[in-house]
């Protein structure tokens, strides 16, 4: 991991969250491989296809989002990248907060790094009990 790396995936996931938020799916579209793939607890595999679809009809929309990026490591053109997340939207009029652990796999393509792969692993710890700091551990 360097500094250099999680610098950038931060800048790089702030600016995908603000796409996220302005529930714009051209603008978070610009930052997925075509092929795609968010895997969730809630329901497993979504395509881009599918997410891009429910964030354009409003079934999906998001108030707030925010990463911290935790680990960033790059193997060439490939780049795994850690990081801890929480957001707030509504899912068909149903609101919703979540706190989860992230896991993307990115592509470094001609117009900068895409993602491929999206893991959201629920922050059970934080659900479960309060939040107390563990960064000693």
């Amino acid at each position: 991991m360097t500094t250099t790396a999680v610098h950038e995936f931060q800048s790089h996931l702030n600016n995908w969250a603000a796409a996220i938020v302005a529930n714009d799916p051209g603008r978070i579209d610009s930052f997925v491989e075509p092929n795609w793939l968010i895997v969730g607890p809630e329901g497993g595999p979504v395509s881009r296809e599918r997410f891009l679809a429910v964030v354009e009809s409003g079934e999906l929309s998001h108030s707030d989002m925010l990463f911290k990026v935790l680990e960033a490591r790059t193997y060439g053109d490939v780049a795994l990248v850690l990081a801890h997340g929480t957001n707030h939207g509504s899912w068909r009029g149903a609101r919703f907060g979540a706190d989860e652990w992230v896991t993307e796999v990115f592509v470094r393509r001609s117009q900068g790094w895409r993602c491929s792969f999206s893991a959201l692993t629920p922050n059970y710890a934080a659900i479960a009990r309060p939040r107390r700091d563990t960064s000693a551990l």
